[in-house]
C-alpha cells in the first residue's frame, strides 16, 4: 500500500467502511468515485492478506500431525480406539 494509507487491519477496514458509507449515502461525487473505489481496493487487499495470515497460522497449528492436542473437535480417531 502506499504511503499515507492504512497500515494495520483496523486502519484498513475503518478505510472500508468510510468508503462504503460515503457511497451508500450518495456523498461521493461521480469524479471521485473511482479513486475511492482504488483506495478501498487496496484496504480489501490489505485485510484480506491480514485475515488469511491469521487463518494460515491458525490451520498449520491446529492440524499439526506431530502435536497430539491438535484434534480440537474432542473425539478419538478410530485408530486411537483398540
Amino acid at each position: 500500500m502506499s504511503s499515507g494509507d492504512p497500515t494495520t487491519y483496523r486502519e484498513a477496514y475503518a478505510t472500508l467502511s468510510r468508503i462504503a458509507a460515503e457511497l451508500e449515502n450518495g456523498d461521493a461525487d461521480l469524479d471521485e468515485v473511482l479513486p475511492l473505489l482504488e483506495v478501498a481496493r487496496e484496504a480489501y487487499a490489505h485485510c484480506r492478506q491480514r485475515i488469511e495470515a491469521v487463518r494460515s497460522v491458525l490451520q498449520s497449528d491446529w492440524d499439526d500431525p506431530e502435536d497430539p492436542g491438535s484434534d480440537l473437535d474432542g473425539e478419538e480417531d478410530a485408530a486411537d480406539i483398540k
